[in-house]
């Protein structure tokens, strides 16, 4: 029922204006969003880096109206890029499609991503093609296996609470397509996907197995401590090298487990937002996590 909620809220447009206006709610994100704009993704870039830990930079935003957008949003991510570029930085960039014009049709989003594409392949990182929900699967994925025909340094994510995911998996395991396995953080229906949490973490386990065992470096996203502890003793078991494989995880949620993995010299990346449309992204991690709720209580309190 909370996660219901939260899910309401990320989509209620009178509370993301009120609350993506107000200085006193932005506030309260800044443990999980970098800040509202490039510097302040840098800035923590440069903090994570500095610890041996690598980033995935996403500019948030989602289902664009117009070109005009879509093409602020190409220019935005590149100019992450030359930034990232200049740092030298293992960084990615992590993107949505909605976000590049995918509601305005699929030529349109190649159109705005290849530039995009093009900068990253120059400077020798990767794009993040981050999955939407279910209405955007097949055409996501569409774009992803063109984009890696074409220029090869992109990573797919992957939903393991959807049923098809399997399948999924298998394709782009076959074409060499790496892929970050993450639980899925829409609503779906029981006729897409599984609903009870057990069942999502055993088709996450047996996913991420595969991905060890098939996949191209594959990005293991996760907060779960019984899943963290089968991932580091299936790739033991693999005899894989850490370099083979890396781990992801949200900015600012189990920062002791970060700093576990880091310690034991395993590869992690941290998902880093930036930009001011954080509501949306906000309340979707509210909803995957409710323990969140805690934080963010305990912060409403002492300001």
């Amino acid at each position: 029922m909370l996660r219901s909620f939260f899910l309401f809220l990320s989509r209620n447009r009178s509370l993301r204006h009120y609350f993506e206006t107000s200085r006193s709610a932005g506030s309260l994100t800044k443990r999980f969003v970098a800040g509202n704009n490039l510097d302040d993704g840098m800035e923590v870039n440069g903090q994570l880096a500095a610890r041996g830990i690598f980033v995935a930079l996403d500019h948030l935003g989602e289902n664009v109206s117009s070109e005009v957008e879509a093409a602020g949003a190409s220019r935005e991510i590149i100019a992450a890029l030359d930034r990232i570029g200049q740092a030298g930085t293992n960084t990615t960039v992590a993107i949505k499609l909605t976000q590049f014009g995918l509601d305005l049709g699929n030529e349109v989003c190649r159109r705005h991503l290849r530039p995009v594409f093009e900068r990253a392949l120059a400077l020798r990182t990767r794009v993040e093609i981050d999955m939407e929900s279910t209405a955007y699967t097949e055409r996501t994925l569409a774009i992803v296996k063109d984009m890696h025909s074409e220029f090869g340094c992109v990573r797919a994510v992957l939903q393991a609470y959807l049923y098809r995911t399997e399948r999924d998996v298998a394709e782009l395991n076959h074409l060499g397509v790496p892929i970050r396995l993450c639980k899925g953080a829409y609503q779906e229906s029981s006729d897409l996907a599984f609903t009870a949490k057990s069942d999502v973490d055993a088709n996450f386990v047996k996913l991420m197995e595969t991905l060890l065992r098939e996949g191209t470096y594959p990005a293991i996203a996760s907060h779960d401590e019984r899943i963290l502890m089968r991932a580091l003793a299936y790739a033991k078991e693999l005899k894989l090298a850490p370099d083979r494989y890396e781990f992801q995880m949200l900015y600012g949620i189990r920062r002791q487990w970060q700093q576990r993995l880091v310690d034991q010299r395993q590869r992690l990346r941290l998902y880093v937002p930036y930009g001011e449309a954080w509501y949306p992204y906000f309340m979707r991690r509210l909803a995957e996590r409710p323990a969140n709720v805690i934080f963010l209580a305990t912060n409403m309190l002492e300001s």
